[in-house]
């Protein structure tokens, strides 16, 4: 939990962005590329799914998806998962063991992160078609939550079945 808490001040009070996307800082320094490319690449990816399963959507400009009945989302710096990644990956590395299982388990814990947050977006998408007003609560609450929930249960799959025991030492 400590860790937690932690990582997720560090990261609110030394990444710096505007809602819009258009510069994002850490420490004063200029880091928005990686911000934009997954923004436009998570956004591209949920349209990719959206058209999947509705006709009515299309791209507005490579962060927004828009539908017909004039509802949409914009994928801004904060949508990208690399916060959870860098919250994931302050996680494991607090974790006592030894870094046999640490070095397979951080990046698939990350391949985790990246897959549910597509899907969170996605949802969240297909929901405020005909339901804009269910994005605040979908978007800060239960999704925000169940992402959570998914790093937690990650972790404690690590803590309880990979990593080894404290007395096989």
């Amino acid at each position: 939990m400590v860790t937690l808490l932690v990582a997720n001040y560090a990261w609110k009070f030394t990444m710096i962005g505007d809602e819009n996307g258009d510069m994002v800082t850490w420490f004063g320094l200029d880091v928005t590329a990686p911000f934009e490319f997954m923004a436009c690449h998570i956004a591209s990816a949920v349209y990719w799914l959206v058209s999947l399963f509705r006709d009515t959507a299309y791209m507005v400009s490579e962060h927004t998806i828009r539908f017909e009945s004039g509802s949409g989302t914009t994928i801004i710096w904060g949508c990208t998962g690399l916060k959870q990644s860098f919250i994931w990956l302050c996680l494991i590395l607090t974790v006592r063991g030894g870094w046999k299982h640490k070095t397979w388990y951080i990046p698939l814990g990350w391949i985790c992160c990246y897959a549910f947050n597509i899907l969170r977006i996605f949802l969240i998408t297909l929901f405020i078609e005909h339901h804009p007003d269910w994005f605040p609560v979908l978007h800060d609450h239960i999704f925000k939550y169940l992402f959570y929930g998914m790093m937690f249960l990650l972790w404690a799959i690590f803590v309880e079945k990979i990593r080894p025991s404290s007395s096989s030492h």
